[in-house]
């Protein structure tokens, strides 16, 4: 009986592994628009491109947060009506052939390669052994605070900043980030934000001092930590 009990717990921990695998990797594919077919519910970087390019044609003016809300959807229709395709709120193939796909974005933001390296470094340093899309708030926190006139304007000063990000003074920052820390770097900078516009995280179980954040609204909890404005 303890047998077969061991055998089904290691049955269930290959089907979480597998599928955890598989939602990370889907994830993280989803970073340049016209990989996949999309419609409102849809999140990703590629949503976040949508909305820009749509931003760009004067269609969208909303932020661009790389979720496909009813806004996104709506841009969409009177983007399909004005180019005469069929109005379904959905981007097709049809409706992708109508976006151009030069000058691809990279960014919402002025970064360097330097920036997107250390940005990458305290993503993998602060949310290693989370999921991707928890991994992508991290990096969103910091370019909503790049945003955020309480903040300093680049990626490089806010992260920097005195006594922001405990990975930086316990030397977790130091350590190379590995391939997903980059692409929920990249995620965070084409405008993927599932934390809807939040400055703050952190992780309960760990935070020696609440009482600083006791106070801001909770937008999120993804993972292991907690997403507040």
């Amino acid at each position: 009986m303890i047998r077969n009990k061991f055998i089904v717990l290691l049955f269930l921990l290959f089907i979480t592994v597998a599928i955890t695998i598989d939602d990370l990797q889907a994830d993280q594919q989803n970073l340049v628009l016209g990989q996949r077919l999309l419609e409102q519910g849809d999140r990703g970087g590629d949503v976040a491109i949508l909305q820009r390019k749509l931003a760009d044609k004067g269609f969208y003016n909303d932020r661009i947060d790389g979720l496909y809300g009813p806004n996104t959807r709506a841009a969409v229709e009177a983007f399909q009506t004005e180019h005469e395709l069929e109005i379904t709120g959905r981007v097709c193939e049809s409706t992708l052939r109508e976006f151009s796909q030069e000058d691809e974005l990279i960014s919402v933001l002025e970064v360097s390669r330097e920036e997107i390296l250390l940005l990458a470094r305290v993503i993998h340093a602060e949310s290693r052994g989370e999921p991707f899309e928890g991994m992508v708030a991290v990096g969103s926190v910091i370019r909503n605070r790049v945003e955020d006139e309480r903040f300093p304007d680049t990626v490089r000063e806010v992260i920097i900043e005195e006594g922001q990000f405990s990975s930086l003074m316990d030397g977790q920052a130091n350590l190379y980030p590995n391939d997903a820390a980059f692409e929920a770097a990249r995620a965070a900078l084409l405008g993927f934000d599932p934390t809807h516009k939040s400055i703050f995280f952190y992780n309960p179980q760990i935070a020696t001092n609440l009482a600083w954040i006791s106070n801001r609204p909770v937008v999120r909890r993804i993972g292991g930590h907690v997403f507040a404005q």
